[in-house]
């Protein structure tokens, strides 16, 4: 589904990834583990098409996406959940969800929607609150909900559990296993091990460079 070769990235003349290589098939859950630093968000935003300048192959669903700005990853299946949630803070939490469906599409969008709200029911009682008034837990949950609203065949998330308040990471981990239970594919980079033990696969990153999965991790 996604195939990733000989894959290098820098920020101006400092290299942050180094011949990175890896799949990852229909339905699998797979964890990308490493420190800060360790080019984890690099990958995901080298992926999606921002951030970094970039050489070696991506190919999703047997294209090269070369050349491709986000925008066109996007609708080609890709969903990417940033790290810092990158939410329209003056918008409400119903108007973050809808500015992501997709166009013309009104139906299935409605259908979305509802799925969404099932899978993040405490999003249901603030759909009138503006996400400038929610808790950073709160704000993470509609990142990955509006994402979800582009119905993606491949979901990217950037430490998805991270910094937010205990009983909010056992949400979004319940979410995020629900949804590889109903056979959605996801990369999740994450360094605090709430997702690694349900794993398909678990890729380890070093300051670039791909060591790949450690021995005994993944889901039987």
């Amino acid at each position: 589904m996604l195939a990733v070769c000989g894959l290098n990235a820098w920020y101006g003349p400092a290299q942050a990834l180094f011949d990175v290589g890896f799949t990852v098939n229909l339905g699998e859950l797979v964890v990308l583990q490493g420190l800060n630093g360790a080019g984890k968000s690099t990958l995901l935003q080298a992926l999606i098409g921002i951030g970094p300048r970039v050489e070696g192959q991506i190919v999703w669903d047997g294209q090269a996406l070369r050349g491709w700005p986000a925008h066109r990853r996007a609708r080609a299946g890709l969903g990417f959940v940033a790290e810092d949630r990158r939410l329209f803070t003056g918008l409400t939490v119903r108007e973050n969800l809808w500015i992501a469906a997709r166009a013309g599409e009104q139906g299935s969008a409605s259908d979305q929607f509802a799925k969404v709200l099932a899978l993040f029911p405490s999003l249901q009682a603030m759909l009138d609150r503006p996400a400038s008034q929610m808790s950073g837990g709160e704000q993470q949950m509609l990142a990955l909900a509006r994402t979800l609203m582009t119905s993606p065949r491949l979901l990217l998330l950037d430490e998805p559990c991270e910094g937010i308040a205990p009983v909010l990471v056992q949400a979004m981990r319940d979410a995020l296993l629900a949804l590889a239970g109903e056979g959605v594919t996801m990369l999740v980079a994450e360094q605090n091990r709430i997702l690694a033990g349900h794993a398909h696969r678990v890729l380890q990153l070093t300051s670039g460079h791909m060591d790949g999965p450690p021995s005994g991790q993944g889901a039987g």
